[in-house]
């Protein structure tokens, strides 16, 4: 956009205010192009990092002219998962696996593959399938408040980020449906999950942001100033991806019932810990459906539900509100169709997966998993209160987000991914977070995790201007004075991992 683009949507300026941006918009250049060159030498690294076996296997960008054997194939999916298995096995991955265990996994396996060929769309064929996902959704709902609450309906989704799509494109169709508004507004906190911003932008919502306290809490004062007659949903995290801290949410949820819109409380983290922590004597405040204002829960199975990746659960107030998220059409030339989430087809093997994966669990199985996992959490805690030039930020039960104001916490970041670890480096404020799963919990796991982040703080402390692949990229992703340029990078990054 040039100045005299600029000037046309403006009807008033103050005196000077255009020569002020022209002076500055002469300088985009120039920082835009020591910018782009900087990416380009990140995006060289970062390529040899992610694509370890481009020059060691194979690469196909076209189908073989003669089908290849299927033991050769086995044999080459077994080297690479063997060489990627030490990494999530031996505890060194923040989250992604949540429980990992082979006689788990194994068993999963089985029942995956029992249901390899089933499809949920044809309900007809495999209503086994249907038993399942309605089980799963039951089970869900019972954890989560449902018997207090009456009528708890909801869907098996793909994962947490369509739960809570699913959620916004109902909100925005019941408040159109029911309240005619047709510009709507969902106020989420600004530590709330980047799913939320990707359905507003689907959606055509608008986002409003709420700041959080210094407890990275959000701001329930806020939240009441932010909501408008467009407002159709106010959102809070239980708990929140960065930080692991549990948002105000009954305060949250009565603002909303006060205000007549929904509240969706985002447990796709906390859904399957939650409860069972509050069992276990853990001071774990409301967040479910005893709380009357809460009107849907997002809760992810393929999480701490220790399901196969790919299952989540969305838990909704009413079957007439469900109705708003689901897709039919009664004039296709193809037949009837309807589908309850956003895809057709769908593996059913995941469904029952998931189903097999809660019933052997079981509510003991869930307990000591998560004392287990909170346990490792408090200590691992205590351990990082003793290193002076790092803090916790907020009170989180396990998902523990640390920074610090005398070192650069993305280079601590990269030498214990030197080490080894595979973390999640935050912004606003700069931190790194490690989530605590089962794989944590293994002897020994989470002493090492200290003896390596003690050492990496000792090594960043010595040579504080070392650069390694990813202290580079979040920090000048948390510093670019063109914040369009951080989304130019990341898409060179989806781009890069499409690469043959």
């Amino acid at each position: 956009m040039d100045i005299e683009s600029i000037s046309r949507k403006l009807r008033w300026v103050p005196p000077g205010m255009l020569a002020f941006l022209e002076k500055r918009m002469k300088k985009i250049p120039a920082v835009r192009q020591q910018i782009d060159q900087e990416t380009a030498g990140m995006m060289v690294e970062l390529e040899a990092s992610l694509k370890p076996y481009s020059h060691e296997y194979t690469a196909y960008s076209q189908i073989p002219g003669q089908g290849l054997e299927h033991e050769q194939i086995l044999g080459e999916m077994q080297v690479l998962r063997d060489l990627e298995l030490s990494t999530w096995k031996d505890g060194f991955v923040s989250g992604a696996v949540y429980h990992g265990d082979e006689t788990h996994v194994d068993f999963l396996n089985q029942v995956y593959a029992l249901h390899s060929q089933t499809n949920p769309l044809h309900a007809d064929v495999w209503p086994s399938i249907t038993k399942y996902e309605a089980e799963v959704v039951a089970m869900t709902a019972n954890m989560l408040g449902g018997v207090e609450a009456g009528e708890i309906c909801g869907t098996v989704s793909s994962g947490g980020t369509e739960s809570i799509l699913l959620a916004m494109k109902t909100y925005r169709d019941w408040g159109r449906d029911r309240k005619g508004i047709h510009n709507p507004e969902i106020v989420v906190p600004v530590t709330a999950h980047a799913a939320f911003e990707k359905a507003a932008q689907y959606f055509n919502l608008r986002l409003v942001r709420i700041p959080v306290g210094v407890d990275m809490r959000a701001d329930v004062e806020a939240a009441g100033r932010a909501i408008t007659r467009n407002t159709v949903a106010l959102v809070g995290s239980a708990p929140s991806f960065p930080h692991g801290t549990i948002d105000p949410i009954q305060e949250l949820s009565e603002l909303a019932l006060e205000k007549g819109i929904g509240f969706h409380t985002d447990a796709c983290l906390g859904g399957f810990i939650l409860p069972w922590a509050k069992k276990l004597g853990y001071p774990v405040p409301a967040f479910d459906f005893a709380l009357p204002g809460v009107t849907s829960i997002s809760a992810d199975t393929h999480k701490y539900g220790y399901a196969a990746k790919g299952t989540s659960v969305l838990l909704l107030r009413g079957c007439d509100l469900r109705h708003y998220q689901y897709y039919t059409t009664g004039d296709w030339p193809g037949g009837l169709y309807c589908t309850p989430t956003f895809a057709g087809s769908r593996p059913g093997a995941l469904s029952a997966a998931c189903w097999a994966a809660m019933v052997a669990m079981g509510e003991s199985g869930y307990m000591d998993a998560t004392r287990r996992i909170l346990e490792t959490a408090a200590w691992v805690k205590n351990e990082i209160h003793l290193i002076p030039e790092l803090r916790i930020l907020g009170d989180p039960l396990w998902v523990i987000a640390f920074a610090s104001e005398e070192l650069d916490i993305y280079q601590v970041m990269d030498s214990l991914g030197k080490r080894g670890w595979v973390l999640n480096g935050l912004f606003s404020p700069p931190a790194v977070h490690l989530c605590i799963t089962l794989r944590h919990t293994q002897p020994g796991v989470a002493q090492r995790f200290i003896d390596d982040l003690r050492a990496g703080v000792e090594e960043v402390k010595r040579a504080p201007q070392s650069h390694g692949s990813m202290a580079p990229v979040y920090g000048m992703a948390a510093t670019f004075p063109l914040r369009g340029m951080v989304g130019d990078l990341l898409k060179s990054y989806l781009d890069m991992l499409y690469k043959v």
